[in-house]
């Protein structure tokens, strides 16, 4: 299931009409702090499994 222009254009709308022009650029940094964060996450996760084992062996 594709999400084609015009819904996307309505999506836009209606956040517009939700939190206005004012809070748009606040929340578009709040979602974009939270990807990165959530992104980081999944990385620190896969690192740390790896230097957990290695700390076991040389104990």
């Amino acid at each position: 299931m594709k999400i084609g222009t015009t819904e996307l254009l309505i999506i836009l709308a209606v956040v517009l009409l939700i939190f206005g022009p004012s809070q748009i650029p606040k929340l578009t940094r709040m979602v974009g702090r939270s990807v990165k964060s959530f992104q980081k996450g999944m990385t620190e996760e896969g690192e740390g499994d790896s230097t957990s084992a290695e700390e076991k062996e040389t104990i």
